[in-house]
């Protein structure tokens, strides 16, 4: 497929961005203490890595693929109920990353909402909105580690 520069441009932009993402899940996954948030953490970073590979593909002219159904098992992930205790050290490291994720999140999900705009193929409209929803969803479980942890005010 061939896009025009403005949809090239926005293609390589939500390429490093992915990169960038799975990269630092990565890294936080290691450096998380609690378990779950590790589990986390690696559970995007899955998902991430596949969104890098859709990105790729259409740079290289490739026909967008539709979403896997172990894409939406992966977002499905349920966490236990436990968390680290409030105000250790740990629990304030694991929060740092929780917050720096989440802001991740919403910038990546914005940069793909501009993304479905530019797009003039409806298939690519459609994936790129696909894994906007999956960046929102990204945000969501994150979201709701921290709620449960007393993480977000």
């Amino acid at each position: 497929m061939m896009w025009t520069q403005k949809e090239a441009s926005l293609l390589e932009d939500l390429k490093t961005q992915e990169q960038l993402c799975v990269e630092k899940y990565q890294k936080y996954a290691q450096q998380a203490g609690d378990p779950e948030l590790k589990n986390l953490f690696e559970t995007i970073r899955g998902v991430e890595e596949q969104h890098l590979q859709t990105v790729t593909g259409m740079i290289n002219g490739q026909e967008p693929p539709q979403q896997s159904s172990q894409q939406n098992q992966q977002l499905s992930w349920q966490p236990p109920q436990q968390g680290q205790p409030a105000g250790t050290p740990q629990w304030q490291q694991d929060a740092y990353l929780c917050q720096d994720a989440i802001n991740t999140e919403k910038h990546v999900s914005g940069t793909y909402d501009t993304a479905v705009f530019e797009f003039r193929a409806p298939a690519a409209r459609q994936i790129l909105n696909d894994i906007q929803s999956a960046e929102q969803r990204h945000g969501e479980m994150i979201y709701a580690y921290m709620s449960r942890n007393g993480m977000y005010n």
